[in-house]
């Protein structure tokens, strides 16, 4: 029964996600904490990221001194290495240090990030021409273009969550082929196995996986720079693929391939959304610490010595470069430790999907789900049962379709490249309004980010029949799944509005009409997403009953556009009159609902003992105006499997009466 209104004003968003200043101690712990979690996606591309670019697909172009999987030998050329290893390098630098965490992180929605967050700055103006912010005005407003491309970056996040478990664990896995090629048949069961376990700790919630994460990831990283330094010794050359003009070398070496192998290139930095999706659990400082002190050093420290490793080795063996830069008696505790890092690599995204998911579902745009807190000091860190079983069998399903990391690869990349694109897209407009950068400014600025994203962006648009088809489905299906059910709750929220009658009015008809309405001690509590109207159940329940209680709250849930609303501004009451009160609760898209204490503390009438009177839409589908038949049957079905509204909202069960009404769509 909640309503999305949004605020207004361009106060400049501020982080409030975590409470009091981030230093000392607590600065470490949350460093630890993102280490474990923010960072294990982009801190494990290394072990698939250069085999994928130099040696898979359509784009070969490093084969060794033997055929390789049927492909012709192609004269080794160190150029190639140094054109991969130096586009490697500026794309951590632009894409992540740069673009995410200089410039994108900042357009932080009050502490929470990710491109639903982000959607949520967008601003936009009333009819009159006076200017509003939110997302739930952004439609009609006529800033629907960038807002739609917002959500369908949101849906598409939903996909990448589903394959960076699967193809993360499985290539880990696969390193004990290298150990024992007997090993083979149990690839594919040990990585289920581990994908299993994986999904089933995140009900501890985020913080404590993290805090068991992160000096594991501390261990990944050493051993990542350590890798990387021994083999960059032994072939010092290496390091001149620094030079930017390296990386032309490359595209003039190979035009085509080069360009079909950006789509491969493009996955040392998978992971750059979920971090900033994962903000609001840790905030931006501990993250920024994490990244410049210790992720990425290791992981240009590892990328370079991959490609020493592969000049010393003339291009043989590149499907197993990264385990080939270890001794072989570091082999099999190297396989041990990549398996352990691309389970917690997994975690960024899962912990990115919940918070997506709250944010939906506060903001209009999902179903109620069950949202269980995890932590009593970090708001940010939550569970959700629903999305964590449908993650998981995704995920099994994908390693058993796929088979190997390899064809995962193909998949994997789209969804992130296209999210990036949209992201870069939505903050040039964020910039200009909520920063007052000017627009020449913002274009300076962004246009550059813009053309790195639509290359790897085009180059992965050719992933598309080998798997990349996998992440476009789930990103249109969640697409759909979320606009039909914003579109619905409109029409619902209409067809009510248009029975309604406003509470002032029917007060005074039913307290001085021919039949007065009998009162009864205590008070009742009616919930109604429309404020200042009449809600259906007490219609329902003075015209069957003929009787209301001596003390009457209409309470209207509203949903912000900022993550948190301040405690003092929680509740608003207005008199109407003969005991009735129209109260009105605001709540933030990252904060969990808790109805009845807030009116228990707030109201100076004692509501513990209070009844709730919530109205039960029953949907019918009707040929009216409105939405396709199709979509109006997929409304009513989500509807029926929305978490109860008493569950929802905090409301004592023993308490709660519901009354049927019927919707038309």
């Amino acid at each position: 029964m909640s309503s999305n209104h949004a605020t207004t004003g361009h106060e400049q968003p501020q982080q409030h996600g975590h409470h009091g200043p981030v230093t000392g101690k607590r600065l470490f712990g949350l460093t630890l904490g993102s280490l474990g979690v923010v960072y294990g996606d982009i801190g494990t591309s290394p072990i698939y990221a250069i085999r994928e670019a130099l040696g898979h697909g359509n784009h070969v172009l490093v084969t060794g001194t033997e055929p390789h999987n049927g492909h012709e030998v192609i004269p080794f050329n160190p150029t190639v290495v140094f054109g991969a290893l130096s586009i490697v390098f500026w794309a951590l630098i632009i894409i992540i240090s740069i673009k995410y965490l200089f410039f994108v992180m900042r357009a932080d929605n009050q502490g929470e990030g990710g491109i639903l967050a982000l959607s949520a700055l967008l601003p936009h103006k009333k009819p009159d021409g006076a200017p509003r912010s939110g997302i739930a005005k952004a439609a009609a407003a006529g800033s629907g273009a960038l807002l739609l491309l917002g959500l369908f970056g949101t849906a598409l996040l939903y996909g990448d969550g589903m394959i960076t478990p699967a193809i993360s664990v499985l290539s880990a896995v696969e390193g004990i082929e290298i150990y024992s090629s007997a090993a083979k048949p149990f690839v594919l069961p040990i990585t289920i196995i581990i994908i299993i376990g994986l999904f089933a700790v995140q009900r501890w919630g985020t913080g404590k996986v993290g805090q068991v994460f992160g000096p594991i990831m501390i261990v990944w990283f050493g051993t990542l720079a350590v890798l990387g330094t021994v083999n960059i010794v032994g072939t010092p050359e290496v390091l001149k693929a620094v030079n930017p003009i390296w990386a032309l070398h490359y595209f003039q070496a190979n035009p085509l391939k080069g360009f079909l192998s950006m789509g491969s290139l493009f996955l040392v930095v998978t992971g750059g959304e979920a971090l900033y999706a994962d903000m609001g659990h840790f905030g931006r400082k501990p993250i920024m610490y994490g990244w410049f002190a210790m992720v990425l050093p290791a992981l240009l420290l590892n990328y370079f010595g991959q490609g020493a490793q592969i000049i010393e080795d003339q291009g043989n063996n590149l499907d197993e470069a990264f385990f080939r830069m270890a001794p072989d008696w570091f082999l099999l505790p190297l396989v041990i430790l990549a398996t352990v890092a691309t389970v917690i690599a997994s975690q960024a995204l899962i912990s990115g999907a919940f918070s997506l998911t709250q944010q939906a579902v506060n903001l209009g745009y999902s179903p109620r789900v069950e949202i269980r807190h995890t932590s009593h000091t970090e708001r940010g860190q939550i569970y959700i049962p629903q999305i964590n079983w449908a993650l998981m069998i995704a995920c099994v399903m994908l390693v058993l379709g796929f088979r190997t990391s390899s064809a995962l690869a193909a998949a994997y990349g789209l969804a992130v490249t296209a999210c990036m694109f949209i992201t870069t897209l939505i903050f040039m407009q964020v910039a200009q309004t909520r920063f007052g950068w000017s627009k020449t400014k913002a274009y300076v600025i962004g246009l550059p980010l813009l053309f790195i994203d639509s290359v790897f962006l085009a180059a992965n648009v050719f992933k598309i029949p080998q798997g990349g088809w996998f992440p476009l489905v789930i990103g249109v299906v969640v697409f759909t799944l979320l606009t039909t059910w914003k579109t619905g709750r409109g029409i619902v929220a209409k067809r009510l509005r248009r029975g309604a009658v406003p509470l002032t009015d029917y007060i005074a008809s039913i307290t001085g009409g021919k039949t007065p309405v009998a009162r009864v001690p205590g008070a009742g509590v009616f919930l109604f997403s429309e404020p200042g109207l009449v809600p259906p159940a007490m219609q329902a329940n003075v015209r069957h009953n003929r009787i209301l209680h001596s003390r009457v709250y209409v309470v209207s849930v509203m949903n912000e556009d900022t993550p948190t609303v301040h405690p003092v501004k929680r509740v608003e009451v207005e008199e109407v009159g003969m005991g009735v009160a129209q109260v009105t609760m605001h709540y933030g898209f990252m904060e969990e609902y808790n109805v009845h204490e807030d009116l228990a503390r707030d109201l100076a009438v004692d509501v513990r003992d209070a009844v709730y009177f919530l109205g039960r839409e029953n949907l019918r589908p009707t040929v009216h105006d409105g939405m396709a038949p199709w979509r109006e049957n997929l409304m009513r079905q989500m509807s029926r499997n929305t978490t109860d509204v008493a569950e929802f909202f905090k409301l004592p069960s023993d308490r709660v009466f519901e009354v049927g009404v019927q919707v038309d769509l």
